[in-house]
């Protein structure tokens, strides 16, 4: 099948869009799959048999209503939002972060971020058109304070976004630099929390005291990649005035039903959370144990490590039925840099074999 498009689609293509590389998934049949951050588990038997009853019963013939604000209010409640602040829900995290490119879409506009980071943020900026500026973390993927501000004081970023723990390092960065790098930011700064549920510390109590910053977070760690619902949290005047370029509609009615089916049973996923938080002490022991590895510590539901040979290691475990994450290409502080994720127990232990039989 051929991939060029003729000369008279091609020009109507964006030049900048026709050079990209489209998000890559990789093939993960048969395999033990460790390389998307996704949650092990699945839900309970009976929990499956009464979600699928009550999926059953949706008029999927009529739009997403009211059930759209009742989720809302629960993920509030979850979250533990504080009082005169809004909610936005966006279509996995990806689609807020989209949102927020199109939002701020002024003149001159630009989004800066740590590098390496998570993809989407430049991804965003590009596809919006605006100028995306990164920044290089030290060689132990720690925040370079000094060149974060002077970007900051150069640059004037409509967006700052800040992971927390970040992607693909999975560590949390210092709460000083951080709050010093608010107050610098004349823009709005966004603290992505993807990875809460496996995290030491949250930044949702620090939230309400700056007018200009937002928080981000998603279903898809808790334990529900398949329902795509991440949601933004913000002063609500601030939410509002995003909100308005939102596609209606944008969250369906069973992905809306799922994540209230979860919150009602958030205790099965923080027993969940807890088994990979468990697990991730586990592998880590274990890694520290292998003297060809270097593992960074973790804060996330996955590793960081550093191999002789990222390429040769990465194959190896493919060809025992292995799959994890090469990021080595990614950024050249990530230089024969492997991204596992935590997975079950059993999935863990196979990992750890593959691995010490790859090296």
């Amino acid at each position: 099948m051929t991939t060029e498009l003729p000369p008279r689609l091609a020009r109507l293509i964006r030049q900048d869009v026709q050079g990209m590389h489209a998000y890559a998934v990789q093939p993960s049949a048969g395999m033990v799959k460790l390389d998307a951050m996704e949650n092990p588990h699945r839900l309970p038997p009976q929990l499956q048999r009464e979600l699928g009853e009550r999926l059953g019963a949706l008029a999927l013939n009529r739009y997403p209503a009211d059930r759209i604000d009742v989720l809302r209010q629960a993920l509030a409640r979850h979250a533990q939002i504080p009082e005169g602040f809004g909610l936005m829900l966006g279509n996995g995290s990806d689609e807020l972060i989209s949102l927020l490119a199109m939002a701020c879409d002024m003149p001159g506009a630009s989004i800066l971020a740590p590098a390496p980071g998570f993809v989407m943020y430049a991804m965003s900026a590009q596809l919006q058109g605006l100028k995306f500026i990164p920044v290089d973390l030290t060689a132990d993927f720690e925040l370079d304070e000094r060149a974060m501000l002077a970007a900051i004081e150069q640059q004037r970023p409509s967006i700052v976004y800040l992971a927390y723990p970040n992607n693909p390092t999975a560590n949390l960065w210092d709460d000083g630099v951080i709050e010093r790098i608010v107050q610098a930011a004349p823009g709005l700064v966004v603290i992505d929390e993807a990875y809460q549920p496996f995290a030491s510390r949250s930044y949702i109590d620090r939230v309400a005291r700056h007018p200009h910053v937002l928080l981000m977070r998603t279903l898809s760690k808790f334990g529900l990649a398949g329902v795509r619902i991440g949601y933004l949290v913000g002063p609500h005047a601030l939410v509002a005035e995003i909100d308005k370029v939102r596609p209606p509609y944008n969250i369906s009615v069973l992905n809306c039903e799922a994540a209230l089916f979860a919150l009602e049973h958030a205790d099965v996923f923080e027993q969940q959370a807890a088994d990979i938080r468990r697990e991730r002490a586990r592998l880590l022991e274990s890694l520290a144990a292998l003297p060809q590895v270097r593992a960074w510590r973790s804060d996330a539901n996955m590793i960081l490590v550093r191999v002789p040979d990222a390429a040769r290691t990465f194959e190896g475990l493919k060809a025992r039925g292995v799959l994890v994450k090469n990021v080595s290409r990614m950024h050249p502080l990530l230089a024969d840099c492997l991204r596992l994720t935590v997975g079950t127990a059993e999935e863990n232990t196979q990992l750890l074999a593959a691995l010490q039989a790859s090296l």
